[in-house]
């Protein structure tokens, strides 16, 4: 929490300083709201299925992905006053190491660049003093970019990896809290996603190894919301 507040802070006062000139007036009613946030990202990673393993090099063996705090930008707009669609835009990077009897390999994939395309569907419930939480749902595509062979995989021959993109979902919940009546408020928001890829491992041209993983993150964020 402490890294997520660290995040959110210097870009919660990025945002306040761009606030737009009284000739883009801001407004609680508005049809459009832009948050700057900071975001936390934890991950799973866990190996779910096996695919394909002829050397038997997962018996036992587990992994996991590194959390990340990276900033993000969601746009939001309002069907109704109460129903809204949001999107989000952000990268993350991470890294997959083992556990069990995978435990030494420290690096298995590395510079895993992840944008998270999301779509939720919220409604929010209007509350005294104009504060409201909201919950969503929607859909969500994972892409991803850049993954490399750790370094404990690399001494093995594995020259190559990649992991697919897969379609997920997520489910929502937050809450907004005006700060004025310009339209400049507050926002927590946590996401959960349900997502899955699939990894897959090559010695020159040959797939040596083939493994599905749940990726299935929490994503937490804080920072400044302006409607418009």
């Amino acid at each position: 929490m402490k890294k997520l507040i660290t995040a959110a802070l210097p870009l919660a006062f990025a945002a306040a300083a761009l606030v737009p000139a009284p000739a883009f007036a801001g407004s609680a009613d508005g049809k459009l709201q832009v948050k700057v946030m900071g975001t936390a990202v934890l991950p799973d990673g866990k190996i779910v299925e096996v695919q394909k393993d002829p050397l038997g090099l997962t018996k036992g063996a587990q992994t996991k992905a590194d959390d990340n705090y990276v900033p993000t930008l969601a746009v939001e707009y309002f069907l109704t006053p109460n129903i809204s669609a949001e999107t989000i835009c952000c990268f993350t990077q991470h890294h997959v190491s083992g556990e069990g009897a995978l435990a030494p390999a420290t690096s298995i994939v590395s510079h895993v660049l992840i944008l998270p395309a999301t779509l939720t569907l919220k409604y929010h419930l209007p509350l005294p003093g104009g504060i409201k939480p909201y919950v969503g749902a929607g859909p969500s595509v994972f892409m991803i970019f850049g993954e490399k062979p750790g370094a404990s995989v690399t001494p093995l021959g594995v020259n190559k990896v990649k992991m697919s993109n897969e379609v997920g979902f997520a489910l929502q919940a937050g809450v907004d809290v005006p700060l004025n009546d310009q339209g400049l408020g507050l926002s927590l928001d946590a996401k959960k996603y349900f997502q899955d890829t699939t990894a897959h491992f090559y010695a020159g041209n040959a797939e040596v190894l083939t493994t599905k993983h749940s990726l299935d993150p929490w994503v937490a964020s804080a920072g400044l919301a302006y409607r418009f």
